[in-house]
């Protein structure tokens, strides 16, 4: 048997163990570059840690022990900012004591948030929480996975696997809505802006063609912020926030595609008629009008205008099934069918008219002997509505 020979393990040169205390005071490049390639990660968390400790409030020092160790520790130009406040803070340039203020207080909130949670988790006497409490407390159990999942990146980049993470399994276990989707989104929606800002990252030879001297440097300074940051791991960790916007998106498209279109409720009777002009009697000549009401949904209407002494009739258009009001207004009946004529002696004609049966009324219009013209479909105060079939 041939004998076999291992092959030697490449083994790489430690870390220096000198930590943030022997980090360079001359420029901020060397101390960037000292913290990230020298110091042990798990130190930059701990400096981190005993800067909130000495500077900031209690309650917010309290809020932040809420959180792992690891959301102190992420990033080593926080860590190097931490140690600089009190060694040299005068080569700390602004971008960053400004960004590292953000990041302490952003902390502060995540670590409120999560006592909120667990405080609501906690029965209250008598309390019933809305409906939007009880969306966000749903959505960040469902970022639980989800922040353990890009944790790995965290711990080892190389081994992260952007697409390792099933969304659509993950969202359907947790019943996940498109409200819930949306507040995810809005939980990871920073991070997203920022990786693009990493990957997009300009480079020394883009950031020297660059005309405005401001921009300049705050491309050098983003340059210099995420210098420790490696392409290909920026890549992996936009991937994976894509991917995680993507799944959000699905939900909420998925949502609009299953809503019921919302059913417009058809107004009532009394809405329909309530601009409607009409007279109610008339003592002179003794009649009076039927209900309003009636005009919904007819088929005939005889009205009589005691001003002008017009006897009218509306018929049904043959192209839709009833009449109804609109406004001040009778639609649906048939202009060419629908006619009017004056009365010269209108006590006698509308005693007729109280007698009329249907069958008379057929050829009621056409035995009175006046001109014949055409109904526009208006009611007005002089309008008395004799009868609706």
């Amino acid at each position: 048997m041939a004998k076999t020979t291992r092959k030697k393990k490449t083994v790489r040169a430690a870390r220096r163990v000198t930590g943030l205390k022997a980090i360079p005071t001359d420029s901020w490049r060397n101390a960037k570059y000292y913290t990230h390639y020298e110091v042990e990660n798990r130190e930059w968390g701990a400096v981190v840690k005993a800067y909130i400790k000495k500077t900031l409030a209690k309650e917010k020092i309290s809020a932040i022990n809420k959180l792992p160790d690891w959301r102190l520790g992420a990033y080593s130009h926080w860590a190097c900012v931490a140690q600089l406040k009190e060694s040299a803070p005068e080569i700390i340039p602004d971008e960053y004591n400004k960004a590292f203020d953000q990041f302490l207080e952003k902390l502060a909130e995540q670590g409120e948030a999560v006592a909120e949670k667990k405080e609501e988790e906690k029965p209250k006497k008598g309390y019933v929480p809305t409906i939007q409490e009880r969306i966000s407390e749903q959505s960040q159990d469902a970022c639980d996975a989800i922040e353990e999942w890009l944790e790995g990146y965290i711990v080892d980049p190389k081994k992260f696997d952007p697409k390792g993470f099933d969304f659509t399994a993950h969202f359907s276990n947790q019943k996940v809505t498109q409200a819930h989707a949306r507040k995810i989104k809005k939980y990871y929606q920073g991070w997203l802006e920022e990786a693009k800002v990493i990957v997009d990252m300009p480079t020394p030879a883009q950031i020297k063609k660059i005309k405005d001297e401001h921009e300049a440097d705050q491309a050098q300074q983003i340059r210099e912020g995420y210098a420790h940051v490696k392409k290909a791991d920026a890549k992996k960790w936009l991937e994976a926030l894509e991917n995680l916007m993507g799944a959000c998106d699905l939900v909420i498209d998925s949502a609009k595609a299953t809503r019921k279109s919302r059913v417009k409720k058809a107004p009532s009777k009394e809405k329909l008629i309530a601009k409607l002009k009409y007279k109610e009697k008339d003592d002179k000549y003794q009649i009076a009008s039927v209900n309003p009401l009636e005009l919904i949904d007819c088929q005939e209407v005889w009205v009589f205008n005691t001003k002008t002494r017009k006897l009218g009739k509306y018929v049904l258009d043959s192209h839709v099934t009833s009449m109804t009001v609109k406004g001040t207004s009778l639609v649906g009946f048939s202009e060419t069918a629908s006619l009017q004529k004056t009365i010269r002696k209108p006590e006698e004609v509308l005693k007729e008219f109280k007698k009329a049966g249907k069958i008379k009324l057929r050829k009621f219009l056409d035995e009175i002997n006046a001109v014949e013209t055409k109904m526009n479909g208006r009611l007005n105060s002089d309008t008395v509505i004799l009868r609706v079939s």
